[in-house]
């Protein structure tokens, strides 16, 4: 039987927008209160603290603890979690490991970030070496990349791409928080039609990056219950794989590192792919939310067009899927981006989706994506199951 230790018991997210001027500090601020209002708690309670890095707060060395300061806490455990987008389930699992470990009681696990405002993020090793020079120029090239292989290995059912598309900005149309442009429908043509970024992939497969945050309370399940939490969510599956491959000189670029997280996470958690009543996944590229199904067990490799086909992805459907729109259709938080799906997650199993909620839901797998390697598929895969308390 999976453990139910720990709880996630308040969620707390900021509106999606570009070039708000604001910095993390401010929707820091803002998620912050959030929780506090809803979870009942005072700031002092919380002495534990897990922030995300952000791009634009590359320049600062000591991430964790001007965060923290800026927001007057006083802590004993107190960690920067960089495995992009990642972090934010990377943060949740490491709160717990602190929390069994006695290192503290109850954690802030935060993503804040304004990307859109200020990038001051540098980056070293593959990206300026070997990326660069040959103008593969950062994440839409490395995903064409890596979307020719898949058609040439696979072939590549753009119209299954779309349905996946169009699913998500379904679900952004009816979420307040999603950067408000994105709050229209579009269409299957719409994204078939859409400009030609970096062939076979559209703008409509193209995350867009701008300003936000999110964030979550964790601590055990006896604390909860004895502070009278009405609504918990509990972690009981989790799996991470980092640098995937990283020593095979002709890696499988569309083999990631989900093909042992999603399984470590299943077992642990003692389900199948068949008893999730939703996915929420890192989805920065359209395809990529295609290569976890088919590297988490959804389907076999090169059937994940035939699945997308066969599968309502809806919130009323059989596997819905990011509920909030994704970040795709929602915005991209900067490296806070990966706790949209976590905070949408938690925010369906405590049965506040409002009109997205999706039917007697009562766990969810969410998965995260971080960095990308050169000649390799992503560099950090992560995958959490979440159960309604």
């Amino acid at each position: 039987m999976a453990k139910k230790d720990i709880a996630i018991v308040g969620y707390a997210e900021t509106k999606i927008d570009v070039n708000t001027g604001r910095s993390p500090f401010d929707f820091a601020g803002e998620v912050l209160d959030g929780l506090l209002e809803q979870t009942g708690l005072e700031k002092d309670a919380i002495d534990g603290f897990a922030v995300c890095s952000a791009m634009s707060g590359m320049s600062t060395p000591f991430w964790s603890v001007v965060v923290s300061d800026y927001l007057g806490m006083e802590l004993n455990w107190c960690q920067q979690v960089d495995i992009g987008g990642s972090s934010p389930l990377g943060a949740v699992a490491r709160a717990a490991s602190a929390i069994r470990d006695g290192q503290c009681e109850i954690v802030f696990v935060l993503g804040a970030d304004s990307q859109s405002t200020a990038n001051l993020s540098n980056a070293r090793g593959w990206q300026p070496e070997f990326q660069n020079p040959v103008g593969l120029m950062g994440p839409p090239g490395a995903f064409g990349f890596i979307s020719n292989r898949y058609d040439g290995v696979y072939g590549l059912d753009l119209t299954a791409l779309a349905r996946i598309a169009v699913a998500q900005r379904g679900h952004a149309v009816m979420n307040e928080n999603a950067f408000e442009k994105f709050r229209v429908p579009i269409t299957e043509d719409d994204y078939l039609n859409s400009r030609m970024i970096s062939d076979p992939v559209r703008l409509l497969d193209c995350v867009m990056p701008c300003d936000g945050g999110n964030g979550v309370i964790v601590m055990s399940t006896e604390r909860a219950k004895s502070l009278g939490m009405a609504k918990m969510v509990h972690p009981i599956g989790y799996g991470e794989r980092n640098n995937h491959g990283v020593n095979d000189p002709d890696t499988d670029i569309l083999e990631s590192g989900h093909c042992v997280a999603g399984p470590k996470a299943l077992a642990q958690a003692g389900m199948t792919v068949d008893d999730l009543d939703m996915f929420q996944p890192y989805d920065d590229f359209i395809i990529a939310v295609m290569l976890q199904m088919e590297n988490i067990g959804f389907c076999e490799r090169g059937q994940g067009a035939a699945f997308v086909k066969d599968t309502d992805l809806t919130h009323t459907g059989n596997l819905p899927l990011n509920t909030s729109g994704g970040q795709i259709s929602a915005g991209q938080a900067g490296l806070a981006g990966g706790g949209t799906n976590l905070v949408e997650a938690v925010r369906q199993l405590m049965g506040e989706g409002g009109e997205r909620q999706v039917a007697s839901a009562s766990n969810a797998m969410v998965t995260g994506i971080g960095a990308i390697p050169y000649l390799r598929n992503w560099s950090c895969s992560t995958v959490m199951i979440l159960e309604a308390g």
